[in-house]
């Protein structure tokens, strides 16, 4: 336990605090895969949204027509004012591909329609189905901050589960990456994602209206490249980060489709886009070298820290990773960035229409 002050305003779990929030004003935005149908993280979350009463929960849904009906027969049994969005429905592809949206869909491209809908709340919380440690506690620490006057709260916590850290994207590509590219061109934008303590969480919140303002990378780049928009919107001042203690979620394979070693290629990407914008375009061979000295540094940091609080540590294995993560240091290529809503080429009302006329054509069959 610390109390740390990053560049940012870090609120701490001092393991007291059961802080007041305007949870009847805000909407949880959950995304939700085929996969998480049925699971018992999935049951654990939306059940103890029930105790939580925000004013509204939109899942944002991905899965295929045949489950779509099943899947909402099983949502429609919590006690939640519930709002299901199919992301994938056949008609709202035609209208985005329409708008000049087209593209495969992710988990980006689902929270950014669920942001659509959910930012004619005053507040927006979003996070992921499958925390298995998920609390009662975490919509109301992550929406504090907002109520007193951020505009953009973070969650972080440790990632520690069977005996082994995990959170292997964040500690073993992001944070060091970062640091690199500071020490090859350091610029404020690169000292505001070093304030984050786990820059890769899917757990944040947001006001209404900062949320109708962030564009969003569609896929595993949305959150670095969220909080770029942050960034740009409402800064240093505007941002606040919230200790949510440990986090247990499925986990990721390094290789393989959908691996850690392919997310590392998006979310390097993002990160690269961020400062893209920026003017800042740097040597990325002197990006890569730096990036594995600094990693290799921390590597023997976490085995310290493993070995300090007896936990499972294999050195090598995460040198490997590295390695994996250093070839996935590229250009940031071309912009795929989805629109903010006050500039999208559609309205959140046609596409809740779109979603709710396709769901209830597929459950009437």
């Amino acid at each position: 336990m610390e109390y740390v002050q990053e560049r940012i305003a870090t609120l701490h779990d001092f393991g007291e605090a059961s802080p007041a929030a305007p949870t009847d004003r805000a909407t949880v935005l959950v995304p939700l895969m085929e996969r998480d149908f049925g699971s018992d993280a999935a049951a654990h979350v939306l059940s103890t949204l029930e105790a939580v009463a925000p004013e509204r929960v939109v899942v944002a849904l991905r899965a295929d027509p045949a489950s779509v009906g099943e899947v909402c027969a099983w949502l429609e049994g919590f006690d939640l004012p519930l709002t299901v969005l199919w992301c994938t429905a056949p008609r709202i592809q035609e209208r985005l591909a329409d708008a000049g949206l087209a593209g495969p869909a992710g988990k980006g491209r689902d929270v950014w329609l669920g942001l659509g809908l959910a930012a004619d709340s005053e507040y927006v919380v979003v996070h992921d189905a499958d925390a298995t440690s998920y609390e009662r506690s975490l919509v109301p620490r992550l929406l504090h901050p907002l109520a007193a006057d951020f505009e953009f709260s973070k969650g972080f916590y440790a990632r520690v589960e069977d005996g082994r850290l995990y959170g292997r994207l964040a500690r073993l590509f992001v944070v060091p990456l970062v640091r690199a590219l500071r020490a090859v061109r350091d610029a404020p934008i690169l000292a505001y994602l070093d304030a984050f303590r786990y820059p890769l969480s899917g757990e944040f919140a947001v006001t209404g209206d900062l949320a109708r303002r962030l564009r969003a990378q569609p896929g595993w780049g949305l959150e670095v490249g969220t909080l770029g928009e942050a960034y740009d919107r409402v800064g240093f001042d505007g941002t606040a980060q919230v200790d949510l203690g440990i986090h247990r979620h499925d986990h990721r394979t390094v290789d393989g489709p959908a691996g850690l070693g392919d997310m590392a290629a998006e979310v390097g990407q993002a990160l690269l886009r961020v400062l893209a914008d920026r003017g800042l375009e740097p040597d990325l061979d002197a990006v890569r070298a730096e990036y594995v000295e600094t990693a290799e540094r921390l590597v023997d940091q976490y085995a310290a820290d493993a070995t300090f609080n007896g936990l499972r540590y294999d050195p090598a294995a995460e040198r490997e990773q590295v390695a994996t993560y250093a070839a996935a240091i590229a250009e940031p290529g071309p912009d795929r960035r989805l629109p903010a809503w006050t500039d999208a080429p559609l309205e959140p009302e046609t596409v809740r229409r779109l979603s709710a006329e396709a769901i209830a054509a597929t459950t009437e069959r």
